[in-house]
């Protein structure tokens, strides 16, 4: 029997309200697969009335433990970052962490959400036309999603958010890592779906404490194509209403479960086996 066999592998998942989250599920039963003693838990603020201000003591605590990383969500993801010692380029350039290594006294952030939506989107819209965009929603998700398409070659990105200074940020941060490309923050919703080729769906409408559509469902054609975000649950109403109009779409997911093959793949430096992790996840969502 191994080292890795005898001493269990311990992750966990820092976030507020985390209780419905498929993320141990995902990553014990892979760990499983792999003969490894995996164990993934999950550290609720919510539960215990702590918040992000408590993120050094959970750290801290983590590595106490013995934890070989935790990933990081709502609402931490840029919090978490003074108290790390590295960052991987993609993190420091999103301004955001959802995965922090914890190896040899050092905590190293990166962001896997980045690589987990574009991963998604090969596989799920292949041949999407990239020429020009609209996004709603310039949150933590929103800023891993734009990243994303921008890194996919989007020639073009118009951005929508409740808060225009939060979308107009948004634009200005990616503007300075993709200057060959036209992005903007914008307020007319329905001109921009008239030029775009599709649409990138990046806040909580839809999950099931927000139900709702996050545009008016006439905006919609079947020439668009449609990315979600969401994945609680699978079918969101605009998923429902794009198909409806014939458009092809993507559903939130694939950018769960391949944020996790990251982060697995970082915590436990073995490789694993996403069309596994994908099988179990459909069998978690069924």
């Amino acid at each position: 029997m191994t080292e890795t066999l005898l001493r269990p592998l311990k992750a966990g998942l820092i976030g507020a309200g985390i209780q419905a989250s498929l993320t141990p599920a995902m990553h014990m039963r892979e760990g499983a697969a792999q003969g490894l003693a995996y164990e993934y838990e999950l550290i609720d603020l919510s539960q215990r009335g702590a918040g992000p201000e408590d993120l050094p003591q959970l750290l801290s605590e983590a590595e106490r433990r013995g934890l070989c990383g935790l990933n990081i969500t709502h609402p931490c993801k840029q919090l978490v970052i003074p108290f790390l010692h590295e960052l991987s380029d993609e993190a420091r350039d999103l301004g955001a962490v959802n995965t922090v290594v914890l190896q040899a006294g050092r905590r190293i952030g990166h962001n896997t959400d980045c690589w987990g939506f574009s991963e998604s989107f090969r596989r799920g819209l292949p041949d999407a036309a990239l020429t020009h965009a609209v996004q709603l929603g310039a949150g933590g998700a929103g800023v891993a999603t734009a990243y994303a398409i921008l890194s996919m070659g989007l020639a073009s990105l118009t951005v929508f958010d409740r808060e225009m200074e939060r979308a107009e940020a948004l634009a200005s941060s990616m503007s300075a890592l993709f200057p060959q490309a036209n992005i903007a923050a914008a307020t007319d919703l329905a001109a921009a779906m008239q030029a775009a080729d599709g649409l990138i769906h990046a806040t909580p409408t839809g999950m099931a404490k927000y139900p709702g559509l996050p545009l008016p469902a006439d905006l919609l054609e079947a020439r668009h194509w449609v990315a979600e975000v969401v994945y609680f649950p699978l079918e969101t109403t605009l998923l429902a209403e794009a198909r409806q109009r014939g458009c092809r779409t993507l559903d939130g997911g694939g950018m769960a479960v391949f944020q996790a093959v990251g982060a697995f793949r970082l915590f436990t430096g073995r490789e694993p086996d996403a069309a596994r992790m994908l099988a179990h996840f459909k069998a978690l969502t069924a």
